[in-house]
């Protein structure tokens, strides 16, 4: 029974879906049919967070049974390197020691994205989704800490997720720096296919494959259109009718067929509110210190992040 020899762990709202997406069109990766499996986070769990819709979309969403996950991998045939992408597993504890416990050799890629825009984003991905109760991102900010002492999902974890430097700092001392590979969504932005072919080099496939890196996915922003978002919506919830035509349609193809319908209506009805320049210069000035020791770390310059 196969499992994967590579991860793409974090970071949530980094690039990791369209990171995702380009690997899968490497001749020599497979790449697991379902994004986000987390497996390795809530392996064997019952899980009971609270958040508005978190079970529901726990349920959907999460694989944490050992032959669930890996029949993910059952189509891959000749590929060198066979991986899937959930990037909560950066940021959630005791996922690393999951992870080298049934895959020790596994190498790891990590996309970092600046943590006062990541958490923007993560706020916007939320209200797309119809899940986030507060209309500004400064009052869902003010919220959190009682959010997560009320167990919400990692989600909701919006400020708290952009600490980098202890999560990215304890994969290296579990795995070793040399398995560890990472990038910034800049270089993901600006440098595609660069940073794929870097990424091909990491994982030992053929490095001069250059893949279509013309589309973009994962669109954060709010709904334009009520109809569209109401669809949306039905397509994420569970209801009577999607529940007779279970036994029919294997896991994976639902979950398949549910995400493209998803992704295609949600990315066609999103426009981006303002993020206000005092809320950001805030948050910069809470991460100024994790910065300074993420670069360290990382032995990049950060500069541009503390600005």
């Amino acid at each position: 029974m196969t499992m994967p020899n590579f991860l793409v762990i974090g970071a949530a709202k980094s690039g990791t879906t369209a990171l995702y997406k380009y690997l899968g069109q490497h001749p020599d990766i497979y790449m697991s049919p379902y994004k986000e499996p987390h497996f390795f986070a809530f392996e064997g769990e019952s899980l009971d967070f609270r958040g508005p819709r978190d079970r529901a979309m726990m349920r959907y969403m999460t694989i944490n049974a050992p032959d669930e996950y890996r029949a993910l991998f059952d189509g891959a045939t000749n590929e060198s390197a066979i991986g899937e992408a959930s990037p909560m597993y950066l940021y959630l504890p005791g996922t690393a020691e999951r992870i080298k416990r049934h895959v020790p050799d596994a190498k790891l890629i990590v996309v970092l994205r600046n943590p006062a825009d990541r958490a923007y984003s993560n706020f916007l991905h939320m209200v797309r989704d119809d899940r986030e109760p507060c209309a500004e991102f400064s009052a869902a900010l003010d919220d959190e800490e009682r959010r997560i002492a009320e167990n919400w999902y990692a989600s909701w974890h919006y400020k708290r997720m952009g600490f980098y430097y202890e999560q990215l700092k304890h994969y290296f001392e579990v795995f070793g720096a040399e398995r560890v590979s990472v990038h910034l969504h800049e270089d993901l932005n600006f440098e595609t296919v660069e940073t794929l072919q870097d990424i091909f080099r990491f994982l030992g496939v053929d490095d001069t494959f250059t893949p279509d890196v013309s589309v973009r996915y994962n669109e954060s922003g709010v709904h334009k259109s009520k109809s569209l978002k109401n669809i949306h919506t039905y397509l994420l919830k569970p209801d009577a009718v999607k529940s007779a035509v279970k036994p029919f349609i294997p896991l994976r193809l639902r979950r398949s067929v549910i995400a493209s319908l998803v992704g295609g209506i949600r990315n066609k009805n999103l426009v981006k509110p303002l993020y206000s320049d005092d809320m950001r210069k805030q948050l910069v000035e809470d991460y100024r210190e994790d910065i300074l020791k993420l670069e360290g770390l990382i032995g990049r310059d950060l500069s541009a992040w503390k600005k």
